[in-house]
């Protein structure tokens, strides 16, 4: 059996290698292939194509790099032609995998989309290309199962893989040791996983750890970033504000667990920021362009997952063209400096973490795959014989 998994996104990356896992040891014998990066690649799936460096969202960057996207797909249709793998499983970023969806159903491949992306919250139209070219949605989020259904695609909720990832994760006793005897109280900030957003949103965290540093002078400041180029960019433009600021790379997990509260960048970390119950203002800064697209597309009342999950707003939004960093800040201060408040806030993302928080969903997809094919082979041979 061969199967074809794309992810283009660093958490996709991550997602991608748990289901691989989970697919090897439920099918010993699988040949896994596809796009993604080194977490897929590690777990012994066949990379043809690093997608992952190539993480960009918004119409502006897709289309700079629409040459790029073309020459993707005509690799994966060339494969999807003379290699036919069983199935193919895409992982969000939707823009590209349309089209890869598209060339596997011409070659009569099934497809099985895991973490779809959000039609429900904007752009929902889109729904009718997942009708044409997808055979199944996992659903990541409990209420995506009867949207899809509604809307004649046929979807099964098997939780969010993110949850999966979690429960592994090992703090590294040695840092978190050093920087709690530094003393003060911690915030984190999480300029992103892509370099567009840490260009956009950089300017925002500063701005407001600056504010919180004028009204808190204890309060340290430590930057989560996710590689190297990140934190040199961050220490670069750290040099023009005069805060205790640390910046370091492959050490989100334990930034989180030190922080009293944090900032970041809207994205899956959010889930993380859930999973260990700290408060977060979520930024997302975008150009003007964007902004009047998401205005029109945009349908749901949140971008952050956990606002989306709990249904109101636990974690302040700040999806805006402009820097926001007094209302980031006020944010902040206010966590630090009183604790009824704060606790109101870790008291629901307790509650709602119990409700979500159910690791597994790897296991479920790799399970629904194999035995979807198992009965497709089982109905080919029946009509066969």
């Amino acid at each position: 059996m061969r199967i074809f998994i794309s992810a283009g996104e660093p958490s996709g990356d991550l997602h991608g290698a748990n289901l691989a896992r989970c697919l090897q040891r439920l099918h010993p014998g699988v040949e896994l292939v596809g796009f993604g990066g080194p977490h897929m690649e590690a777990a012994n799936c066949r990379l043809l194509y690093p997608l992952t460096q190539l993480a960009v969202m918004w119409f502006v960057r897709v289309l700079a790099h629409a040459h790029v996207f073309l020459q993707i797909v005509s690799q994966a249709d060339r494969y999807f032609s003379h290699h036919k793998p069983d199935a193919v499983v895409l992982i969000d970023y939707p823009g590209l995998h349309w089209w890869l969806a598209r060339r596997a159903r011409y070659h009569g491949i099934p497809v099985f989309y895991f973490v779809p992306p959000q039609l429900w919250a904007w752009a929902g139209w889109r729904v009718e290309k997942m009708r044409r070219f997808v055979d199944h949605v996992l659903c990541s989020l409990p209420f995506e199962e009867e949207w899809y259904r509604q809307r004649g695609v046929k979807a099964h909720f098997v939780g969010h893989p993110y949850f999966d990832e979690l429960p592994q994760q090992r703090l590294d006793d040695a840092f978190v040791n050093e920087q709690s005897g530094k003393g003060g109280p911690i915030v984190g900030l999480l300029p992103g996983s892509r370099s567009q957003e840490v260009d956009r949103n950089l300017g925002s965290l500063l701005r407001a750890a600056s504010r919180v540093h004028a009204a808190r002078p204890d309060a340290r400041f430590l930057f989560a970033c996710y590689k190297q180029a990140h934190r040199e960019q961050v220490v670069q433009r750290l040099r023009s504000f005069d805060i205790p600021a640390e910046v370091h790379v492959g050490r989100t997990t334990e930034i989180i667990h030190l922080s009293q509260a944090c900032a970041a960048v809207s994205g899956s970390v959010g889930l993380e920021l859930l999973y260990r119950g700290k408060p977060s203002a979520v930024v997302y800064r975008v150009s003007s362009f964007d902004m009047k697209l998401c205005q029109v597309l945009k349908t749901s009342d949140y971008i952050s997952l956990v606002n989306l999950l709990a249904g109101e707003e636990l974690f302040p939004e700040f999806l805006s063209v402009r820097c926001e960093a007094e209302g980031i800040a006020n944010y902040l201060v206010r966590w630090l400096n009183d604790p009824a408040e704060y606790a109101a806030v870790t008291d629901k993302l307790a509650a709602l973490r119990g409700r979500v928080a159910e690791a597994g969903a790897c296991e479920r997809a790799a399970r629904f795959v194999l035995e979807k094919l198992a009965l497709t082979d089982g109905l080919q041979r029946k009509a066969a014989a």
